[in-house]
């Protein structure tokens, strides 16, 4: 019994760890959306985080996309060549890209990059008394740090999303065209004849969503951090991970939003 009661004990206490958390997190979104619409609103600091989350966040989203394209026409070709199924491949190739491959793989990519950067720098911030000293100063952290760069992260990537549907599908269409030898007209045709809005659509909702929880755990574990150097290490770790979790939750979600019947 006293075991039984012990694992209980521990179970019950991850659990109101993880709900304290989900709480303190929801609290924290909450205030960096609230100043979106009071003054004042540091332009140039947005500015900044857009160049840096996706301008910066390009090159490694366009190489991904590409040989994620590159790699899906392949595989697609060998698996329905044992059914004859070949033509369908530049139709799986687009739908795959629009609706799963290029939000996802775009989100992990700019989670590793952006969110692990931007944990270690307000991380650095917090630790070393700065973000107090904006206080000092008449000027809200939140306002200053966060807010510009959670607007950053929802406009930039879908607008890397886009990139990527584009590079994707022009990868697939290389593979096909030049390695599996299709007609490129007859592969163009295809690609756009399934295509549909919501397709497009569905994944620049992704990103948007991806690009919010990124900037928010970067923002909300650097914002957090104690302890020094070390405490600046856990965060970003804790960032990275927890954005590439819920990037992969969400997914879940706004497909059954979009696509369940």
């Amino acid at each position: 019994m006293r075991r039984l009661a012990d694992l209980l004990g521990g179970v019950g206490a991850a659990v109101l760890a993880l709900l304290h958390g989900a709480g303190s997190i929801a609290l924290f979104a909450a205030e960096a959306i609230s100043h979106l619409v009071r003054p004042p609103f540091y332009g140039r600091l947005f500015v900044g985080q857009m160049v840096e989350i996706g301008f910066f966040s390009l090159p490694v989203v366009a190489l991904t996309a590409v040989f994620s394209g590159m790699v899906l026409a392949l595989q697609s070709y060998t698996g329905f060549a044992r059914f004859s199924a070949e033509g369908a491949v530049a139709t799986v190739v687009v739908l795959s890209i629009t609706r799963e491959l290029a939000p996802v793989l775009a989100g992990l990519m700019v989670a590793g990059r952006c969110g692990a950067a931007i944990a270690a720098e307000i991380g650095t911030m917090r630790v070393t008394d700065q973000i107090d000293a904006l206080t000092t100063l008449s000027t809200n952290p939140m306002k200053y740090l966060v807010t510009p760069r959670l607007l950053a992260g929802t406009l930039s990537l879908p607008l890397l999303v886009v990139v990527a549907d584009i590079l994707g599908v022009a990868g697939g269409f290389l593979v096909g065209v030049y390695k599996l030898g299709f007609n490129a007209g007859s592969f163009m045709q295809n690609t756009w004849r399934y295509l549909e809005f919501i397709d497009v659509f569905s994944g620049l909702v992704k990103a948007a969503v991806f690009g919010f929880v990124i900037a928010l755990m970067g923002c909300y574990h650097g914002y957090s951090s104690r302890g020094g150097a070390q405490g600046v290490g856990a965060a970003t770790t804790s960032a990275v991970v927890s954005a590439s979790i819920l990037i992969l939750a969400f997914n879940y979600v706004v497909t059954e939003a979009f696509f369940a019947r």
